[in-house]
């Protein structure tokens, strides 16, 4: 399978694995739903989680891809406040835990632009 095809499957199993995360495992997610958001955490993880799932459908089937795939940019673009939350909430952590949580704001770039590839390469396929 060329790269050109594998891209949009990888970014959908990307977003599958997270979306589940968010369902099986919401405690951790919850504590970076920004405080300014309203209505409970979890109601916020949930949806996160439920809207990853979704893109990552839409992510896998050609007809829908490149709308899906501009969805998705958007959707990294929108879940950025949480992990400026986190890394806010984690700078008293240990070494590790608050390199992690700052290395996720750069990492939203790359994410981004991995969504926007995918949905330029719909554009010739569809």
């Amino acid at each position: 399978m060329p790269r050109s095809q594998r891209s949009p499957l990888l970014l959908a199993g990307l977003l599958a694995a997270a979306g589940v995360a968010h369902l099986s495992a919401p405690r951790r997610f919850d504590e970076i739903v920004p405080r300014a958001l309203p209505g409970r955490p979890r109601t916020w993880t949930y949806v996160s989680g439920a809207a990853e799932l979704a893109l990552a459908a839409g992510l896998a089937l050609p007809r829908t891809r490149k709308a899906a795939a501009l969805a998705t940019a958007a959707f990294f673009v929108g879940v950025f406040p949480a992990n400026v939350q986190m890394a806010a909430d984690w700078r008293h952590r240990p070494a590790p835990q608050k390199a992690a949580a700052l290395g996720r704001l750069p990492l939203q770039i790359p994410l981004v632009l991995w969504a926007r590839n995918v949905a330029k390469g719909a554009e010739g396929r569809a």
